[in-house]
């Protein structure tokens, strides 16, 4: 079973990903990982971190001549901007230094406070040194590795921006996958609908000018995804939960749906499930997708389409009140650097978050010590499935 675990701070000299049970023989794209990551760092309202750090992957573990071994990979990101914060992120204990920098005020909107009390932090940079979304770099590598082993099996990925802030994108149905990935990736906010990109543009510029920040809503699509990932058995092996549970662990995530997600509490049931057809070329399919590409915690074979809501960035340069931990006094939250708007970054974190989800069940059902059984069993399952 693949399983990754991550290590670093926002300022700290690194990321660190440890990704075991990919199957050996994967041919392994630096490349492809590095445009990934790159991806992350665009997007119209991003904040100065992103004019420092320019993330590309080193691969430490796992790989040789450019294929996995079956070994745990091991990638590693820099932070450039560590070589202004050695001393403040020392390892090396120095009293008179640690007090010195200590941060005493909780920013609203942040893991600070709730980390501080349960940690017993007197110091929150211990806290939000982790928290920070800078962590979302290593998820993105991570996705990028997944998607390496859904392209062999002919499965693509896709994410978008559906709204910032007020501004609403109207649905363009009828886009081919390659349609949606060329039009998100020429677009700054990655919309689709140009003239509310231009909306969403003035918007995030409004709201840096008045020191605030904004939400929004991505949706992601994956398509060529088998039937019958997941399971009905357990609550705990039903993909659409799985991936719910990954797109809410992304930073400033509040929200998840599937198909017409909470449109369907509004509609009768004839017009919510998706009804059922046959033909020799295609088998089984969906005369609709509303349902977003699961049924009882399974794939169905048709796009997974899911959607994630962010909140508004916390960290504002209109700081919001809060409490200083040692003397009980109100103050304005200490500012870090910071977004005005990171959805279309949010965008690009959700696609890689609901990849790995979609790899780790594709291994799932089809356990695999090499690529090439892997392949193999994919094919084999596709033709039963057909012919069922």
């Amino acid at each position: 079973m693949m399983r990754y675990l991550t290590a670093g701070e926002s300022h700290g000299s690194q990321l660190t990903v440890i990704i075991d049970g990919l199957p050996s023989h994967l041919p392994f794209s630096k490349e492809k990982i590095n445009f990934q990551l790159q991806r992350r760092q665009k997007g119209y309202g991003r904040g100065r971190r992103m004019q420092i750090e320019n993330d590309e992957v080193q691969i430490v573990s796992g790989v040789r001549f450019g294929k996995t071994t079956g070994a745990p990979v091991t990638l590693v990101i820099e932070n450039k901007d560590w070589k202004h914060w050695k001393k403040i992120m020392s390892a090396e204990p120095d009293p008179e230094d640690e007090e010195k920098r200590r941060i005493a005020r909780p920013r609203p909107g942040h893991a600070d406070l709730n980390g501080a009390l349960k940690y017993d932090h007197r110091d929150m940079r211990n806290v939000l040194e982790r928290s920070s979304a800078r962590e979302t770099a290593a998820r993105v590598a991570v996705g990028a590795v997944a998607r390496l082993i859904l392209e062999s099996c002919q499965i693509r990925v896709a994410g978008h921006v559906l709204r910032i802030g007020e501004v609403e994108a109207q649905r363009l149905d009828g886009l081919s996958m390659e349609e949606i990935i060329q039009r998100s990736e020429e677009s700054p906010v990655r919309c689709l609908d140009k003239k509310a990109a231009e909306e969403m543009m003035k918007l995030i510029d409004w709201a840096k000018k008045e020191g605030d920040s904004l939400g929004g809503i991505v949706e992601v699509m994956v398509e060529g995804v088998p039937v019958g990932l997941g399971s009905h058995v357990q609550w705990d092996r039903k993909l659409d939960g799985r991936i719910a549970q990954a797109v809410l662990s992304i930073n400033a995530f509040k929200g998840v749906e599937f198909g017409i997600g909470f449109e369907a509490g509004k509609r009768v049931g004839s017009k919510v499930h998706d009804e059922i057809a046959w033909s020799k070329e295609r088998g089984f399919y969906r005369l609709s997708n509303r349902l977003g590409g699961f049924e009882g915690g399974m794939t169905t074979g048709e796009p997974i389409v899911v959607r994630g809501v962010m909140k508004p960035i916390p960290t504002l340069y209109k700081p919001l009140k809060s409490v200083d931990i040692d003397r009980k006094e109100e103050f304005e939250a200490s500012i870090e650097r910071s977004d005005s708007c990171a959805v279309p970054a949010a965008s690009v974190v959700m696609e890689n978050v609901v990849a790995w989800e979609i790899a780790k069940a594709l291994l799932e059902k089809f356990p695999a010590d090499t690529m090439d059984e892997l392949l193999e069993q994919v094919h084999r399952y596709r033709e039963r499935v057909l012919n069922f």
